[in-house]
C-alpha cells in the first residue's frame, strides 16, 4: 500500500469526526437560534409593557423588534448578530423538518408537525433577510403591511376567501394546540433541568407556561383577524402580532390587558433563553 494512503480505520475515524462536527454545528445553530428568538420576544414584550404603562413604547411585531434593535447603539453589529442567529434558527427548523431528528415520523400528525416546522424555518429565514436588508438600508414594510399584502394576494386568487379563512383556522388551531401544550407542561419535556433545585424548577415551569399561554392568546387574535378578512373580503381586516397587541390596548382595561400579555411575552423570551441553555438537541 502506498505511503499516505488512508486505511479503513482512518477513513472511519474521519467519517466519525465529520459526523460529530456536523452534529455540533446543528446544536450550535439551534442554541444560537433560540437565544435570538429570546431577544426578539424580549423587545416586543418590553415595548408593549412601556406602552401599557404610558412610558412610550409601542405595539409591534417581530420585524418591528428587529428595527428596534437596529436603532440601538452599535445597531449594525447587533443586527448582524441577530440576523445570523435568526438564520441559524431557520437552519435548525429545516433540519427538524427534513431530517426528522426528533422522530415526528410519517404519520398524519407527524407530517403536519414537520410542515409546521418547515413553515417556521421559512418565517425565520425571511426575518433574518429583513435584518440583513436593514443593514443595506432596504428595510421594507412592517409586519402589518406585510400581512395585509399577503392577505390581498390570497383574496385575489380563485376561492380567495376560503384560502384566507383556512389560514385563520390554521393559526387558531396552532394557538389552541400551544395553549393545551402549556396547560400540560409539554414544553418542559425537552429541557434538561435535572441540575436545578426543586424551587427553581417550579419557577421555570411557571414562567414557561405563562409565556406559551400569552403567545397563544396573541396568535388566537391573529387567526381571528384572518377570519374577519375572509368574511368581509377585506385585507385591511388582517393583522399580525403588532395589531393583536394594539387591539388588546384598545379594549376596556386595555393597559391592564396589554400589560398582562406583555409580561407573558417577556416570560416567553425567558423560555426561549432557557431552551438555548437547557434544551436537549437531537441531531441524528
Amino acid at each position: 500500500m502506498a505511503t499516505g494512503t488512508l486505511r479503513g480505520p482512518d477513513m472511519r475515524r474521519m467519517a466519525q469526526s465529520g459526523r460529530e462536527a456536523s452534529r455540533g454545528g446543528v446544536e450550535l445553530a439551534a442554541r444560537v437560534g433560540y437565544a435570538s428568538r429570546a431577544v426578539v420576544y424580549a423587545v416586543i414584550g418590553v415595548l408593549s409593557l412601556m406602552l401599557a404603562a404610558g412610558e412610550g413604547g409601542r405595539a409591534t411585531d417581530t420585524r418591528g423588534a428587529v428595527e428596534e434593535v437596529a436603532r440601538q447603539p452599535f445597531g449594525s453589529v447587533l443586527l448582524v448578530l441577530l440576523g445570523v442567529g435568526l438564520l441559524s434558527f431557520a437552519v435548525w427548523r429545516f433540519v427538524q423538518a427534513v431530517m426528522d431528528v426528533e422522530g415526528k415520523g410519517h404519520t398524519g400528525k407527524g407530517m403536519v408537525s414537520r410542515v409546521v416546522l418547515a413553515i417556521s424555518g421559512v418565517i425565520h429565514a425571511s426575518l433574518a433577510l429583513f435584518a440583513f436588508n436593514l443593514l443595506r438600508g432596504r428595510g421594507g414594510g412592517g409586519g402589518g403591511g406585510n400581512t395585509r399584502g399577503m392577505t390581498a394576494e390570497l383574496l385575489s386568487k380563485p376561492f380567495g376567501q376560503v384560502l384566507v379563512a383556512l389560514v385563520g383556522v390554521a393559526i387558531i388551531g396552532f394557538a389552541v394546540y400551544q395553549f393545551k401544550q402549556a396547560l400540560q407542561g409539554k414544553m418542559l419535556e425537552k429541557l434538561s433541568l435535572t441540575g436545578l433545585a426543586a424551587r427553581q424548577r417550579t419557577w421555570v415551569e411557571r414562567i414557561c407556561k405563562a409565556g406559551v399561554v400569552a403567545r397563544s392568546v396573541v396568535f388566537l387574535l391573529v387567526g381571528t383577524f384572518f377570519l374577519q378578512a375572509a368574511v368581509q373580503a377585506d385585507p385591511g381586516e388582517a393583522g399580525g402580532l403588532g395589531e393583536a397587541l394594539g387591539t388588546l390596548a384598545s379594549q376596556p382595561f386595555g393597559p391592564w390587558l396589554l400589560g398582562l400579555v406583555a409580561l407573558g411575552l417577556v416570560a416567553y423570551a425567558v423560555y426561549q433563553a432557557l431552551e438555548a441553555r437547557y434544551r436537549r438537541i437531537a441531531t441524528s
